[in-house]
């Protein structure tokens, strides 16, 4: 594997954002695709804010925000990651559609090139068998907000090979981050504890054990929580929840995995969280895609 200087990162998101942003602030160019363009000028917006942010705490100089912006570059077309030396996928929690992807990938970059994905519980053995080299594909399961969380999830995938996990994990160490490794199984280790408490919760709320700001205090006061796991939910997005929920209990076939009436209720009624401006919370902010 040649050095990597060129790091091609798919979805502009909030996480494929994130990711983007901590890459070019530690030296790589980075090349940010998305299908919608306008997804990509609300990214760069979002990482020229989040930079700002450290300027103004002293915690990065002017120059080395504006040489982290100059290293970013974006566009739809996935072709410009031809010459990408490491690769990052971030899109929506779709099983099929990441395969599609990553087929798409495979054909694109040169052989020698790892492919990633942010997955947070989609099978990386069924993700690199859509390529024709599963020795080279694995999770990197970042934590939101990437900026500011250290950890990053490494998945081994049946065929990653140990020369690419090492890859990996030196990578997150360039990155500021630490590396901690998971096997591939539905939910990784993050998901497979966080997931079924969110999901507890909210079974709590639904059966009146508490209201959210009881349930949410208990855990904060009586657990020391940084956030109280429904005010997390709605951070991370009900619909994710839910989607990670139900490749748990697809996956592993355990019916205490079985996501709660409530939150596919309100997955179907578009109260997602922050992001759609109401969840078990309001939320002032205008509602963003």
């Amino acid at each position: 594997m040649s050095d990597i200087t060129r790091v091609g990162i798919i979805g502009a998101g909030t996480m494929g954002n994130g990711i983007a942003q901590v890459f070019a602030t530690s030296g790589y160019e980075v090349r940010l695709v998305d299908a919608v363009a306008l997804a990509l000028d609300r990214a760069r917006g979002t990482i020229e804010k989040s930079l700002g942010k450290f300027v103004a705490k002293g915690k990065m100089k002017t120059d080395e925000r504006d040489d982290a912006l100059a290293r970013l570059s974006s566009g739809t077309d996935l072709d410009a990651l031809a010459d990408a030396d490491y690769v990052v996928e971030a899109i929506v929690e779709d099983a099929a559609v990441k395969r599609d992807l990553f087929a798409r990938l495979d054909a694109i970059t040169r052989p020698d090139v790892i492919l990633t994905s942010n997955t947070s519980s989609i099978s990386i053995t069924v993700l690199g068998a859509a390529t024709k080299r599963p020795g080279k594909v694995l999770g990197m399961h970042f934590m939101n907000p990437v900026p500011l969380m250290s950890l990053v999830e490494l998945i081994r995938g049946q065929a990653t090979s140990p020369e690419s996990m090492a890859i990996a994990s030196d990578l997150c160490l360039k990155l500021g981050k630490t590396a901690l490794e998971a096997a591939d199984y539905p939910g990784f280790i993050a998901n497979r504890i966080l997931m079924p408490m969110i999901n507890e919760a909210i079974f709590a709320l639904m059966e009146g054990v508490g209201t959210p700001e009881a349930i949410d205090g208990v855990m904060k006061l009586g657990m020391n929580h940084p956030m109280g796991p429904l005010t997390l939910a709605d951070f991370i997005g009900l619909d994710v929840c839910l989607a990670i929920l139900n490749v748990l209990h697809d996956g592993l076939g355990d019916p205490k995995y079985r996501p709660c009436p409530l939150l596919k209720r309100m997955v179907a009624a578009g109260h997602l969280g922050r992001k759609s401006g109401r969840g078990f919370y309001q939320y002032a902010e205008s509602p963003v895609s």
